[in-house]
Formats: C-alpha cells, structure tokens, sequence
C-alpha cells in the first residue's frame, strides 16, 4: 500500500500538469474568443498551479520526522501552507472581481465585444476536467485525511463552478446581453473569495487546537469504555494536528487492584 506522502504527491503532479493544460488553453480561448470570463477562468486555473506546488511544499515538511525542536513532529506545516493558499485564493478572487466591475461600471457597450465560440469549447473541456480532478484529489484526501489537499480538491472544484458561469456567462453574451460575460468574471471572483475565507477557517482551527467533532469524540470515547479495566472515562480532551488527533484522557479504574494493574489498563 502506498504511503500517505506517495499518494499526495503523486496526486499534487497529475494536478499540476492538469492545471498547465487548462490555464494555457483557457487563456487563449479567452483572448481569441474576446470573453472577460474565460481569461478570469485562465487566472483562475494558474492559481490552482501555485496552490498546488504549496500542497508540495507542504507535504515534504509536514511528513518530516519528530526532532529535538519539534517533538510532536511538522503536521502543523500543512495547515501553516493551507493558510498561504487560502491568502493566494483570496487576493486572486479579489483582483478577478475587481477587473469584473470594471468590465461592468466602467466599459461603455460599444466596446466590448462577444466572446465567440472557442470560449464556449473552453468553459465545456475545464469543466469535464476540472470536475474529475476534485474527485480524484478529494477522495486521495479522504483516504490520508489531509485537511491541504481535501483544500486543493475544493479548489478543483471551484474552477469547475467558475468555469460553469463563465459558460452561462459566454452564452447570454453570445445571445446579447453583453454584459454578461463580464458578471460571470465578477460572480467567478466572488467565489473563489469566499473558498478562500472557508480554506482560511478550517487551517486556522488546527493551528489553534480546536476539538475534534463530538462524533469523533463519542468514538474515542467508546473505544476506551471497550478495554478490560475500564470503569468509566472521567474527562476527555481532543485537539486537532495537522492530520492526527491528540488526546488527554482520564478513567477510573477499580481502586482495589493495585498501582501496577491500573497502569497496565
């Protein structure tokens, strides 16, 4: 079975080589096609490089081994590397509806012109691809619970979505409404704004030790209500670490056996 580091990176390649196809081919159909949307589309894709060589990064410091600093080992890193990617994501998205606005409040009619059918092709293709590269970095992040890469996978998943309005975008512009394309571009920055923000939420709650789920800790809980010895769990304490859940615990035992039993249980 391949080991968690094998299996992100090996997912983190294929994602960027993805990435590098649909960011050079949706920007130039952005440009030859004239579509606001797709270019913000094409930004949009090349942001999902840089995220992606972040979730390397990540994953070669936070699989490093414990040391005489760093006793409880490097998970954190990977948090520390989702929160760089949630800022990479938010200035993008702001910088994308920014240049969306403009489009909309400050370009008379005249000058925009409609995108034509290339764009279409472009937004049809990211949004095949980009929808199976989240279920296959999405499910890859299930199965070695990485909170970076289960991010990445959103991340995928946005310019899948992003890529949805920009076709709905390009299509009512063909259809007339011209300034369409240029509120897909602004709906498309407003979007990966608020992924940003929610990517930014759940890497900081591990940075700062936050319990784990209530289900989670009813599992825990009944797991060592199950060993032979065990009366009864007196208090139980979870925090979140990178990819590993940290417990205090304390049980009662039966104060007759002596100190050495109890130890064993």
């Amino acid at each position: 079975m391949e080991n968690r580091e094998k299996i992100m990176l090996k997912v983190s390649y294929v994602s960027i080589i993805g990435n590098l196809f649909l960011t050079i081919f949706k920007l130039l159909a952005g440009f030859i096609g004239h579509s606001v949307a797709m270019v913000s589309d094409g930004v949009h894709s090349f942001s999902d490089i840089a995220s992606t060589v972040i979730v390397i990064i990540g994953v070669k410091l936070g699989n490093r081994s414990s040391d005489k600093e760093h006793q409880y080992g490097h998970e954190r890193m990977e948090s520390a590397m989702s929160i760089v990617l949630a800022v990479l994501l938010f200035f993008v998205g702001i910088e994308i509806g920014e240049s969306g606005i403009k489009n909309i409040f400050f370009s008379e009619s005249e000058e925009i012109i409609v995108p034509s059918m290339i764009a279409i092709i472009a937004a049809v293709v990211s949004i095949i691809t980009k929808e199976g590269m989240f279920w296959v970095t999405y499910l890859a992040s299930k199965k070695v619970k990485s909170s970076m890469l289960k991010a990445d996978a959103w991340h995928h998943r946005s310019d899948a979505i992003s890529s949805v309005v920009s076709l709905i975008g390009i299509f009512l512009a063909q259809k007339g409404y011209v300034w369409f394309d240029s509120v897909a571009g602004l709906l498309i920055g407003l979007f990966i704004t608020k992924i940003s923000i929610d990517i930014f939420r759940e890497a900081l709650d591990k940075m700062v030790d936050k319990a784990c789920s209530e289900e989670e800790q009813k599992k825990i809980s009944d797991a060592i209500l199950s060993v032979e010895g065990v009366i009864n769990v007196d208090g139980l304490r979870t925090r979140l670490f990178g990819d590993k859940i940290f417990v205090d615990v304390e049980i009662l035992v039966n104060g007759d056996i002596t100190v050495s039993q109890g130890h064993i249980i």
